[in-house]
């Protein structure tokens, strides 16, 4: 039984030396069938195996990862939450994922650590202030909070900015309820609650091949031997077209490697996330004090969760243009996560030309700020075979179409 958290609980817990606490989730062994099979255990594939239990009562359900909770790119971003998005489509998607965010402590019954300091983009020229005013009028019409600020309200907001950057700040767009929240919280949390409703968390099972009959997917082969089901769910994020590709299906996906940083603690002197796309820059800190920085794509496909230092010494420019201040700091860790680009730069929740098989897939730089909405819609469409109203456009079917939703302009600096 999973223990409540809460003040009470903490107290008792404390008085017992912590020795009455439950694991958070169970760590399952494989049954021969479920239900329905979601593959990936990151915040999409944990949030959809949830929704499934939650919403729809669907609770024979087997979350297979092949290595940790939270491992991949759940556990490999810069952490940001915005919804400041253009198109109607994409914008509904995720307010409602902001939404679900706001409520997704007390939902869980897990600390997920979502902060709403505010989501800054900078505008450094005549051409940047332009998109900024196009931002923030689609923004409103969409019913989606914005502000729009001149040079001197951005830096009266932001204490710290260069006082003669080379690249003056001429406004800024903010998104007041953006923000950020803790990456491996918002895993832990979908883990424990989808336990607590009866899923199964298989950790370390890779799967090595697909069961298929009669145009239909059967099941799954893995490392930890034959797991069948008639409705299977793919949310692996960068290794989604390496894993489509054994079911027989080709997505029209780019892999790249996106890489972060991480400084030094210091005491609190940023409340607020920042974006810069004249620096090539976005950061902000986290509840340990570490600046958390973010770049740009490496231009080149690639699976390699590393850095390199061309893009350090970039993301290091960017940071002290903006706060001649952290000049003085270290880098403390540096990373990358491998991000799934679509060539309209929308994400892809659908099914496939595999009966049975649904992907949710093609976040690009914006899976994390999705994980809520992500796994509620794709949890709609496993139980009931149709696609939710939020993620209708983001079918397969666009590509033939043409109806494609370029929010490349949205996505701006990958975050």
């Amino acid at each position: 039984m999973t223990t409540r958290y809460s003040a009470l609980s903490l107290v008792r817990e404390g008085l017992n030396r912590q020795r009455g606490w439950t694991p958070a989730w169970r760590d399952a062994a494989p049954k021969k069938r479920y239900d329905a099979i979601v593959i990936g255990g990151g915040g999409h594939g944990l949030a959809t195996a949830y929704y499934l239990a939650r919403n729809h009562g669907v609770t024979d359900v087997a979350v297979i990862e092949k290595g940790w909770i939270g491992g991949g790119n759940t556990g490999r971003n810069t952490t940001i939450i915005r919804s400041n998005y253009f198109f109607p489509e994409t914008a509904r998607f995720f307010e409602f994922a902001l939404k679900l965010y706001e409520g997704l402590s007390q939902d869980l019954n897990y600390n997920i650590m979502f902060s709403q300091r505010g989501m800054w983009m900078l505008g450094h020229d005549r051409h940047g202030m332009e998109m900024l005013r196009r931002s923030a009028n689609a923004m409103r019409l969409n019913g989606i909070d914005a502000e729009f600020h001149d040079g001197a309200s951005v830096r009266s907001s932001i204490p710290g900015l260069n006082e003669s950057p080379r690249f003056p700040i001429l406004g800024g767009l903010n998104q007041p309820r953006g923000g950020s929240a803790r990456h491996d919280a918002v895993a832990w949390g979908y883990a424990r609650a989808a336990s607590a409703l009866g899923i199964d968390i298989i950790q370390n099972c890779e799967v090595n091949d697909f069961i298929t009959s009669d145009g239909h997917v059967r099941g799954i082969e893995t490392n930890l031997g034959t797991i069948r089901a008639d409705a299977i769910g793919m949310a692996v994020a960068g290794h989604s077209t390496v894993l489509a590709a054994k079911a027989g299906i080709r997505l029209p996906i780019s892999s790249y490697a996106l890489q972060a940083f991480v400084s030094e603690p210091v005491k609190p002197c940023l409340d607020t996330v920042i974006l810069s796309p004249a620096t090539g820059t976005y950061l902000s800190q986290s509840d340990k004090g570490e600046l958390v920085i973010g770049a740009g794509l490496d231009l080149y496909l690639s699976y390699a969760q590393r850095g390199n230092l061309p893009w350090m010494e970039r993301a290091a420019a960017g940071v002290v243009e903006l706060f001649p201040a952290f000049s003085r700091m270290r880098f403390l860790r540096q990373w990358a996560g491998i991000v799934d680009v679509v060539h309209d730069s929308t994400p892809i929740i659908g099914e496939t030309d595999l009966g049975g098989f649904y992907v949710n897939c093609g976040w690009g730089t914006g899976g994390f700020k999705a994980i809520p909405a992500g796994g509620w819609c794709l949890a709609h469409l496993m139980a009931t075979g149709a696609s939710h109203p939020l993620s209708r456009a983001f079918g397969l079917e666009r590509f033939r179409t043409g109806a494609l939703i370029d929010e490349a302009s949205a996505s701006g600096i990958a975050h």
